[in-house]
Formats: C-alpha cells, sequence, structure tokens
C-alpha cells in the first residue's frame, strides 16, 4: 500500500484529501462556527467576512457551516449508493457468470436493458416510486448502478469458472457456494474494487443532481447539492455562492476518479511489478 502510494503522487493526494474529508466529517458538530440552520435576516446574501468566512445565503445562514455539515450527508449518501449497488450487483453477476445458461442469458437481458436507460432519468423514476427524501433517492441511486457492476462481475465469472483450480474444486464435492465464496469471488473482485472507486464518484453527482432537483435531501438540512440549488437561484445577486458547494463537489469526485484510475494500473495484471 506505501509503495502504491510513494509511486503514485496523484493517488497519495486523493487519499489524503478523502481522509481529510471523513476527519471533517466526524468533527463536523464541534468546528462549525454556527449551527447550519441558524439564520440571521439582517445578513442575507453577505459577502464572506471575518464573522463569514464563506458568507450567508439568503436566509442569512452561515455557507461555511453548512459545507462542513453537508460532507457527511454527501459521503454519507455516496456510500449507500454504492453499498445497494454492491450487495445487488455482485451476487446477481455472480451467480449468472457461474451457472451460465438460462440464468445467465435472463440477467444479461435485463442489464442490457436497464444500461440502455440514462441513468439519471432512471434513478428519478424509481425516486418517485419510493418516495422522496435522501435515503430513498440514493437507495435508487443503487439500483441504478447495480447493472454495472453485476456486467462486470459476470464477464469475469464466466471466465475464472472455467479455470483448472475451480473444476478441481468441483472434482473434489466441494459445495457451490464454497467455490463462489473461496475460488471465483477472490478472482472477480479487482476489477469490483475499481468500479466502486469510480461509482463513488458517480453517486456524489447524482446525489447533487437529486438534490438540487429537490427529490435529495430536504430543507432545512444541508448538503452540498442543496447548497448548490439554493445559491441556483439567487446566482445573479450573488454569484460567489455557487463557488463553494460547487468546488467540494468538483474536487471530491476528482479524488475518487483518480484514486479509480490509479488502482486500475496498480492491479493490472499484466502489469510488470519493478
Amino acid at each position: 500500500f506505501g509503495r502504491w502510494l510513494r509511486g503514485d503522487l496523484r493517488a497519495a493526494v486523493s487519499v489524503v484529501f478523502l481522509l481529510l474529508l471523513v476527519l471533517l466529517s466526524i468533527t463536523a458538530p464541534w468546528i462549525a462556527p454556527y449551527a447550519p440552520s441558524a439564520q440571521d435576516l439582517n445578513e442575507t446574501l453577505g459577502r464572506p467576512s471575518a464573522a463569514h468566512w464563506l458568507g450567508t445565503d439568503d436566509l442569512g445562514r452561515d455557507i461555511l457551516s453548512r459545507m462542513i455539515h453537508g460532507a457527511p450527508v454527501t459521503l454519507y449518501a455516496s456510500f449507500l449508493a454504492v453499498g445497494v449497488a454492491i450487495v445487488l450487483g455482485v451476487p446477481t453477476g455472480l451467480l449468472a457468470g457461474y451457472m451460465g445458461g438460462w440464468l445467465d442469458e435472463g440477467v444479461g437481458r435485463v442489464i442490457d436493458t436497464l444500461l440502455s436507460f440514462p441513468a439519471i432519468v432512471l434513478a428519478i423514476a424509481v425516486t418517485g416510486a419510493l418516495g422522496i427524501g435522501l435515503t430513498n433517492a440514493m437507495i435508487s441511486v443503487g439500483i441504478v448502478f447495480a447493472p454495472q457492476l453485476a456486467r462486470i462481475v459476470r464477464a469475469r465469472a464466466l471466465v475464472v469458472r472455467q479455470e483448472l483450480y475451480v473444476d478441481a474444486a468441483r472434482c473434489f464435492g466441494a459445495p457451490m457456494s464454497s467455490i463462489l465464496w473461496r475460488h471465483v469471488l477472490p478472482n472477480t473482485i479487482q476489477p469490483v474494487i475499481v468500479q466502486v472507486t469510480l461509482l463513488l464518484a458517480g453517486a456524489l453527482l447524482a446525489e447533487a443532481s437529486l438534490s438540487f432537483l429537490g427529490l435529495g435531501i430536504q430543507p432545512p438540512n444541508a448538503s452540498w447539492g442543496a447548497m448548490l440549488a439554493r445559491a441556483y437561484q439567487n446566482m445573479e445577486i450573488a454569484p460567489e455562492q455557487m463557488y463553494a458547494p460547487g468546488l467540494a463537489i468538483l474536487f471530491t469526485a476528482l479524488a475518487f476518479n483518480t484514486l479509480g484510475e490509479s488502482l486500475r494500473v496498480a492491479l493490472d495484471p499484466t502489469r510488470k511489478q519493478l
């Protein structure tokens, strides 16, 4: 792990940034200068000052405090969506790829059908069915992301099931659950790890999009996507209010994407290790 980080400066910076973001999320109640919902109607749309480092929104709430309190909400949303995708996608792809036959063909058709829809449109439709709210919105995003993981795991399982060590385990009478857990899954997990980091960035952007549309977190709670939507309403009066949540979303998504790209290279079995 240390050798990987020393060999890739971008990955090291991304890991440090994400660890700082997690630390910020944990300590948010203690380091935020104001309560996230505290209003001061005499300071609406205030410019950055000594009292409010990033200014105030249209209700006089401190933007820095809401940014700090929005960090754990945004991380929770991203990890919830990817967790749902893993729970649904990995077992489905594993069984379909190992079993083959009609199960594999049926799962493949379902995956192709779901992937043919634009992800955000499908997420909005599922959110409408489950109900408005952050948790339901991110469960819907996880359902939308699940076919991507299922397709990757299925493709790897189709190859691994033909390996000699899988045939040997089958000949020695190992149950299917043991073969899947001890032999097939460990040899399909590498591309899943890479894809998960990329999906975390996608989930972050999906949360921002759904909260921007009013389908995610509901007022007065703060998330970066909701803050961006609020700032958009006053963009002509105070355009600087869009910078903080917009840049936070940008840098966090960039960190996840950079980490995923670095992991893809580091875990590539064809890459020569010096």
